[in-house]
């Protein structure tokens, strides 16, 4: 459910009169600095967040599997060691950065899975391989749902759509440039300074990361709130940011309830919603939707089918285009459609997955049949962005059980993928993949009446009670545009339904 706002056409004229200075807040100018320097950041940090964690498979097919005598299913292995770390810091990362600035924590995350990622140029054995990608999985893991949790401390519903799938996009556009980096690097690099091109990957990657870590230290601000963070070392908040634009950049969110705390009362709040049981489930199979191209299937078969080491790298690209426009065409789908819903978005994806299963399983060797499925299997990703800002939305009243929630989508995702890629994707299913096709079918299914379900209840919360706009007594700015509030409001009670 996509909040619709008003016409913005006049925005850029008016302003908000801050109290006692007289000062301006352009709302145009601000939202663009918003976008300048908060989404700048996690999307640069989730794209290199992709371009090591997909590197690790670029590197396998690339002569890693070779070099340390790789067998079986140790490429699957390595990547359950990857999710089990991820899984684990998932949580704690998400309630870090609530006590923490996330400047300082997800810049220090940051740099130390860039580190790692240049330990992983130096390995030797499987053993090694395993050790690396679980405290790689550590860090990493505050990136994506963190993220998600930032933005919607930053952006209204009407525009989270397009923001949250600008970020997820980043990710898959980090996958692409990985393929294509590899195979560039393995023919300019490959044996230079008695280093394997695949080695090389992993201190390209280092460097690329470094900067991104330095830049999110000094220019990343954070969230909205009343917080010392601006005048620590290094911060620019205080810079980029007035006090005004700040008051305001919290006001103009929906209402908070700013009584409750991270304390042992976030459990109840937590349990006793729907909110967190039906998010987790509903990710946990829309994560499981992805599991031919999560689990590098296509990559896998065609190695099996013997196209050669570019292909091998630049092929599996496809998925990740089609990941990145269908995510971008749900997003302008839910923010510019007046009757446009989250579920609709979630029952296309199911359909769409379930084709998939049915055309692999069809023909699994016929090079068009395999292409168009693994392909069309990329619709799955705009599940990232709809989901997750489907929960910003819904749990956007209580900070420390959106925190939770978030959090907790991507580690049952997690925690189920790790066997569950075991079970019906390992490697020595290539090239028919026929469990995996009945466990997509599956998933599919499942997920399309998961968010139907998590529709019904969200009109039935919406019938319970009336939004109220936003405001901390710390904030309130006088002379503000009343004609606003009372727009957002009529707007507010037209999309309950």
């Amino acid at each position: 459910m996509a909040k619709r706002g008003p016409d913005e056409s006049h925005e850029s004229v008016k302003s908000v009169q801050s109290e006692g200075n007289g000062s301006s807040v352009n709302k145009r100018y601000l939202l663009f600095k918003i976008d300048l320097f908060v989404l700048s950041f996690v999307c640069l940090q989730y794209w290199i967040n992709y371009v090591d964690r997909v590197g690790f498979t670029n590197a396998y097919i690339s002569g890693m599997q070779e070099a340390l005598q790789l067998k079986d299913d140790d490429l699957n292995v390595t990547n359950t060691c990857f999710t089990v770390g991820y899984i684990i810091g998932m949580l704690p990362n998400n309630l870090l950065l609530l006590v923490i600035p996330p400047r300082i924590w997800l810049s220090f995350c940051t740099l130390s899975w860039g580190i790692l990622t240049l330990g992983m140029s130096q390995v030797h054995t499987f053993g090694q391989c395993c050790a690396i990608r679980f405290f790689q999985a550590l860090f990493e893991s505050c990136t994506f749902s963190g993220t998600h949790l930032i933005l919607g401390s930053w952006y209204k519903e009407s525009e989270l759509p397009i923001r949250s799938a600008i970020f997820t996009s980043s990710g898959l556009i980090g996958s692409m440039f990985s393929g294509f980096m590899q195979v560039k690097i393995y023919n300019d690099l490959n044996g230079r300074y008695g280093m394997s091109g695949w080695r090389w990957l992993f201190v390209i990657d280092f460097c690329i990361t470094c900067p991104i870590a330095l830049y999110g230290l000094i220019f990343f601000p954070g969230v909205p709130e009343k917080t010392t963070d601006g005048k620590n070392w290094l911060s620019m908040k205080t810079i980029i940011f007035t006090d005004q634009e700040l008051q305001y950049a919290r006001r103009r969110l929906p209402a908070r309830d700013e009584s409750l705390k991270l304390d042992w009362s976030v459990i109840p709040r937590v349990l006793k919603k729907w909110h967190w049981y039906l998010f987790s489930l509903v990710w946990v199979l829309g994560g499981e939707n992805l599991s031919f191209a999560s689990n590098s299937t296509f990559a896998l078969w065609l190695h099996n089918q013997g196209y050669s080491l570019s292909h091998r790298n630049n092929y599996p690209s496809g998925i990740f285009a089609v990941g990145v426009l269908s995510t971008l065409l749900a997003a302008v789908y839910l923010s510019k459609f007046k009757r446009a819903r989250h579920w609709h978005v979630a029952i296309f994806i199911a359909v769409a997955m379930c084709i998939v299963a049915i055309m692999i399983r069809a023909n699994p060797l016929n090079p068009n049949v395999m292409f168009t499925a693994q392909y069309l299997g990329g619709i799955g990703y705009a599940g990232q962005a709809v989901f997750f800002a489907w929960a910003n939305v819904v749990c956007h009243e209580d900070l420390q059980e959106r925190a939770i929630v978030l959090a907790s989508m991507n580690m049952f995702s997690g925690a189920v993928n790790a066997w569950w890629s075991l079970v019906f994707y390992s490697a020595t299913t290539t090239p028919h993949f026929e469990k995996g096709c009945y466990a997509l079918m599956a998933t599919a299914i499942a997920s399309g009446i998961v968010s139907v379900l998590i529709r019904k209840c969200q009109i039935r919360d919406y019938g319970k009670k009336q939004q109220l706009a936003y405001i901390d007594a710390n904030d309130i700015i006088e002379n503000d545009d009343e004609d606003d509030d009372e727009e957002e409001q009529q707007i507010q009670q037209v999309n309950v339904v």
